[in-house]
């Protein structure tokens, strides 16, 4: 009891000298408020960030692996080494298809960009075209909104069906039923059979709001699906009970027979996996962090010099208060810890109102920008973790002198 009432006593004294020098708290704490704010401001944006990355990245399967030309590769790009490789093609999907073992699905897909769709007076443009064969519900995750998805039998034949995302919807239809219409797609009439439940803004273009999706036998009439410039990729999904690794070593022996290279001879395909967009978005965002610590460490680096200073200024003005107390038995702990306390006050006000300031931040970005930045319970802690470990740091050395006094000489002074 009587540690907690020395404990108390000390913040009573600590909150007396804060409140009688308002001017010199206020520009004090300034230092330590815009450091906590560099820093978590920084945490939430990446974490942020990195969340809505990561959701688009999850959005293409964990367990997916993508049959390209060009491997994804930051940074220096040597694509000297992959420019004279084939394309995926319609024969290579074909014979994974029927060779394939630890699958759940296949899917042959080409992309036509900055299409214009058309119903009657109403047309949309800058709309994706997908061109997919079968299983393509099987390798992506998406929801209808309204209707179905194609057949066997329309995928096949070719049949002008279309499933659209709900931007292209809303822009044709508005509040019309899409299902049963026909809409026009490079000059020809397609059926819309479905609709996708909307998903919002994607940061890798995953999302299929503003996208239309057509079986790849009735794309063949519209366009060369196997060019470049369609981005023609197969897309293996592998089945939950056997490992990624597993699969990608099996699509690799496929791939390599199927194109007839000989042992020792390098892929002249890539094998792109989730996990490579997730470890690449790690490193980029750890630097991004680096830097917010750096830059916020140099804002509390000053703060910590600034709340040091005003300590010692603070001892300075009530040495003889401090005698009066020792000559009444007070210990030298109770000194200490008074104007530690105080120190760690002055930070800890700081660094709530920094993040007083972020949370301001994130709500004035979700309001004009339509962007929400969350501030996680851990960014919050952190913030007021640094906040006392500055205040003890910065305050002990003054705090330690004061303890120190003699204090006849406190007195006298």
């Amino acid at each position: 009891m009587i540690i907690f009432r020395l404990i108390g006593e000390s913040f009573r004294f600590a909150f007396d000298a804060l409140r009688q020098n308002r001017m010199r708290t206020v520009l004090s704490l300034l230092a330590i408020t815009i450091g906590i704010f560099t820093i978590i401001g920084v945490f939430s944006g990446v974490d942020t960030f990195r969340n809505k990355l990561q959701s688009s990245v999850d959005k293409l399967g964990s367990k997916t692996i993508f049959v390209d030309k060009f491997p994804w590769i930051f940074g220096d790009y040597p694509w000297w080494k992959y420019i004279n490789r084939p394309q995926p093609s319609i024969r290579d999907y074909t014979s994974l298809n029927e060779r394939m073992g630890n699958a759940t699905g296949i899917v042959f897909k080409a992309r036509s960009s900055n299409r214009t769709i058309k119903y009657r007076s109403n047309s949309v443009e800058g709309a994706t075209l997908l061109a997919v064969t079968q299983d393509f519900n099987k390798t992506s995750n998406f929801e209808l909104v309204d209707g179905r998805y194609y057949t066997e039998s329309e995928s096949k034949s070719g049949s002008p069906v279309c499933l659209i995302g709900s931007e292209i919807a809303d822009g044709l239809f508005n509040d019309e039923t899409a299902v049963g219409k026909q809409v026009q797609v490079m000059g020809r009439k397609v059926t819309v059979i479905g609709v996708f439940t909307k998903e919002g803004e994607d940061m890798l273009g995953t999302s299929l709001d503003n996208n239309i999706v057509i079986p790849l036998n009735f794309a063949k009439g519209l366009f060369n699906v196997e060019d470049q410039q369609y981005n023609p990729q197969i897309i293996v999904s592998g089945s939950d009970n056997v490992s990624l690794e597993e699969s990608e070593s099996e699509v690799r022996g496929l791939m390599r027979a199927i194109h007839r290279l000989k042992p020792g001879q390098e892929d002249d395909f890539a094998l792109n996996k989730t996990t490579m967009l997730s470890n690449q978005l790690d490193t980029m965002f750890d630097a991004v962090n680096i830097g917010g610590w750096v830059i916020g460490l140099f804002s509390i680096l000053v703060g910590g010099f600034s709340i040091a200073n005003i300590m010692f200024v603070s001892v300075k003005e009530r040495t003889n208060i401090i005698g009066i107390q020792k000559s009444l038995g007070a210990k030298r702990y109770f000194i200490l810890l008074q104007f530690i306390f105080e120190s760690i006050t002055l930070c800890v006000m700081g660094g709530l109102l920094g993040l007083l300031l972020v949370y301001l931040s994130t709500v004035i970005i979700d309001y004009f920008f339509d962007f929400k930045i969350v501030l996680y319970l851990k960014n919050i802690n952190l913030g007021l973790w640094i906040s006392v470990a500055i205040g003890v740091i910065s305050g002990f050395w003054p705090a330690y002198s004061a303890s120190k006094l003699d204090p006849v000489e406190a007195i006298r002074s």
